[in-house]
């Protein structure tokens, strides 16, 4: 148990809440502080510096060093011992500063005469926020319990921040979630979007830094953790999936860790309420996160945030339940979110924005199943955001603008005019078939997963769907559905198409798709391990159920299946067998059977590009995956930001495989198509075309512009620019294209 006499750390958390609590201007308070704190720690130096910008720190306030310096004095980050503490987000104690790794002389402030230097990092949840400073004349190196008082001190100037205790005329900070704020994240699905901010799980606001009683703070603390270890062991009661209780395991295990315990108990000791040890841990953990390049360990740490905001709920008892409305227009904030509770709020969002997740997520597939503009990636979102917050979403670009000003709200809603006019134009020509200036003929049907997708059917000029995607009714629930549930589910989606074909595919999980009743597997490269058909021709019985449902669904109508991931022809003869059997059970057992059942193939690997000609006899139709393709034929992983943006679609070499791809099927008049998101790229989708391509598939908001551009070109001129190019040798046909465009307007 930690001392509970009264230390010089609890004395000066206690001066600064009275500091805290005086009328006073923003700089006022900040002088004050580094007052205190150099008196309090026996040094002649005590200084604030605090981020300008993301790049450049401040001199903010000072004790000890040149008055003038203050608001003069800046360095960039990792410049100088204090650059270094901001960039690493580490202590750096030094008896002899000037020798130390880094130091940067500044003769304006006048440290010269200082020796010992102890910096330590302002952060609150992982967000930076500057650097606190002591020195001292005298050769020494600080104590841990001197360190440990000095980061005490940054952590309640960081809370002290983001509750504004710094704002004012002259003062280091502007007012916290007052200003405009620029996130960059990566595009999720395409598409822009104006609303206002509703937070997934609202912000614990802790407002009581600083306490008195540290027997009745500990005594809280407990009962909270308490508190938490029970309904942890209740959720682990409960919990069947594999994969929910390893997370709840980890979780029983943080809540019953005697260091995290004492680290918090060590916290209350030297004069923190029970809320703010609780978030000084959880600071550290985020730090911590930030910096982890080990999966496992970004996992644990990730678990013991989680933990922390849990602790924090019962301890100030701000549940999820705030009292707040969603607004009208509501775009959805959050660090992640699963598919289910994204299909939960359903197509009144307006945007969402993720801190974390990644292109091929079950949140951005459903986003795209939902046409609701995402963007990924996006830092800090979290912490900027309050809900209310006006905010703008470019999906395009992937860019966020949080509490825009008037310049930027302005060209956003130009962007967005403009977009519309673009719709009212392509509204136009949503019932004529899309026949090229050159007469050809080009099939345009849409993807979907959703029962919710449908209605764009008809409203985006579809010919049908050329992807249903039914996965989704299985990664949205927490155990296996069954077959006659999937059955009704296809029927109302074949009823919904009126007689439009439905291009099913069966079930593709794995890689980055898994279920959550399903054990994982722990492969080094999931997106070429253990998915898609491979995991139905391992596991009949699935596959056998959802064939099953299929033809239960059609209850004689024309039925169309495809199996995705093929990879080599005896994989679909196995697949293909598998329907032959459920087809004969449905007539054992008298069902009605479809009018006509066509069985196609996804073709996402290379080598199936290369199977015996047999393959492109038996099967009916064959559909190009272009994600999947694309990232094969590169080596390029979809999911990794690096190498996935590389590789141009219209590289001469992509077209030249997908092109002999055509040829193939041309020699044996097997019909094939082309889907993913590439197809609804009106470029892509017009050289896809020219090289012969007569069916695209991609989401319902590409159908119009892919289809204005079509109708308005020649492809056998296009033909010849893709053509030229490439024995130009060039990489790339999209400039020579691009400017056969410009000279045809």
């Amino acid at each position: 148990m930690p001392d509970r006499s009264e230390s010089e750390s609890r004395k000066l958390l206690g001066r600064l809440r009275d500091t805290m609590a005086e009328e006073a201007a923003g700089q006022e308070r900040l002088d004050k502080i580094t007052h205190l704190t150099a008196d309090s720690m026996g040094t002649e130096v005590c200084s604030i510096y605090l981020f300008r910008d993301d790049e450049t720190l401040e001199l903010c306030a000072t004790e000890g060093l040149k008055a003038e310096a203050v608001h003069q004095t800046r360095m960039k980050l990792g410049e100088g011992l204090v650059g270094r503490v901001a960039r690493t987000g580490q202590t750096v104690n030094t008896a002899d500063a000037p020798s130390a790794r880094g130091f940067r002389y500044m003769p304006e402030t006048g440290e010269e005469i200082y020796s010992s230097f102890l910096g330590v990092p302002i952060q609150r949840l992982g967000e930076k926020l500057g650097v606190l400073v002591v020195q001292s004349k005298t050769a020494r190196e600080f104590t841990a319990d001197e360190c440990y008082a000095l980061e005490v001190v940054a952590m309640v100037l960081a809370e002290m921040a983001e509750l504004g205790a710094f704002v004012g005329e002259g003062a280091a900070l502007k007012a916290r979630h007052t200003q405009p704020v620029l996130l960059r994240g990566t595009q999720g699905q395409e598409g822009t979007a104006e609303g206002h901010v509703w937070l997934h799980e609202p912000r614990v606001v802790v407002t009581n830094l600083v306490a008195d009683d540290p027997d009745k703070e500990l005594a809280r603390l407990h009962a909270a953790v308490d508190e938490l270890r029970i309904s942890v062991d209740d959720l682990l009661a409960g919990a069947e999936d594999p994969e929910q209780v390893a997370v709840l395991e980890a979780y029983r295990m943080f809540a019953n860790s005697k260091g995290w315990l004492r680290r918090m108990d060590e916290d209350i000791a030297r004069g923190l309420s029970a809320e703010s040890a609780v978030e000084k841990e959880q600071s550290k953990a985020r730090a911590r996160l930030g910096e982890a390049t080990d999966p496992y360990l970004r996992e644990r740490l990730q678990d013991l945030d989680d933990l922390s905001n849990r602790l924090l709920r019962i301890l100030t008892g701000q549940g999820s339940e705030t009292g707040a409305e969603m607004p009208p227009d509501p775009v959805l904030i959050a660090r992640n979110i699963g598919p289910g509770e994204l299909l939960d709020y359903g197509r009144s969002l307006k945007g969402i924005v993720l801190e974390e997740g990644s292109v091929g997520s079950h949140a951005a597939i459903v986003a795209r199943a939902l046409a609701i503009p995402l963007v990924i990636h996006a830092g800090r979102i979290t912490t900027e955001a309050l809900n209310g917050d006006h905010i703008m979403v470019d999906g395009d670009q992937g860019i966020v603008h949080l509490r825009p000003d008037d310049t930027v709200v302005s060209a956003f809603r130009d962007k967005m005019a403009m977009q519309a006019k673009a719709l009212e134009r392509y509204a136009s020509i949503r019932d004529t078939t899309c026949v090229t200036a050159c007469g050809t003929r080009v099939v345009l049907t849409m993807n979907a997963g959703l029962m919710a997708d449908l209605p764009s059917l008809d409203s985006s000029g579809a010919e049908g769907v050329g992807l249903f995607r039914t996965e989704l009714q299985f990664l949205v629930r927490n155990q296996m559905p069954r077959r006659n549930e999937l059955a009704a589910i296809y029927a109302r989606v074949l009823d919904a198409a009126h007689g439009k074909r439905v291009v099913f595919r069966t079930l593709d999980i794995g890689s980055d798709k898994v279920l959550p009743y399903m054990k994982p597997n722990d492969e080094p490269n999931p997106a070429l391990g253990w998915r898609a058909i491979r995991v139905g021709l391992d596991k009949p019985g699935v596959l056998r159920m959802q064939l099953q449902a299929l033809l239960r669904a059609a209850n004689g109508r024309p039925l169309s299946i495809m199996f995705p991931f093929i990879a080599q022809l005896e994989e679909y003869r196995a697949a293909r067998a598998e329907m032959d059997k459920a087809v004969s059970r449905e007539a054992r057992l008298g069902h009605a059977l479809p009018e006509t059942v066509e069985i196609g193939a996804m073709l996402e690997t290379p080598s199936l590009a290369y199977a015996p000609k047999r393959f492109f006899q038996e099967v009916d139709f064959v559909s190009i995956g272009g994600n999947d393709l694309k990232q094969f034929f590169f080596a390029a992983d979809r999911e990794n930001e690096r190498v996935r943006r590389r590789y141009d679609t219209l590289n001469t070499s992509f077209l030249s495989f997908v092109e002999r791809v055509v040829e193939r099927c041309q020699e044996t008049d097997t019909p094939l198509s082309f889907c993913g998101e590439d197809a609804g790229r009106p470029i892509e989708a017009l050289c896809f075309a020219a090289i012969g391509l007569r069916a695209l598939s991609m989401r319902p908001a590409s159908i119009g512009p892919v289809k204005h551009l079509l109708m308005r070109t020649r492809l056998d001129e296009v033909r010849k620019v893709i053509c030229d190019a490439r024995h130009r040798g060039e990489q790339s046909v999209r400039a020579a294209v691009m400017e056969y465009l410009r000279s045809v307007e």
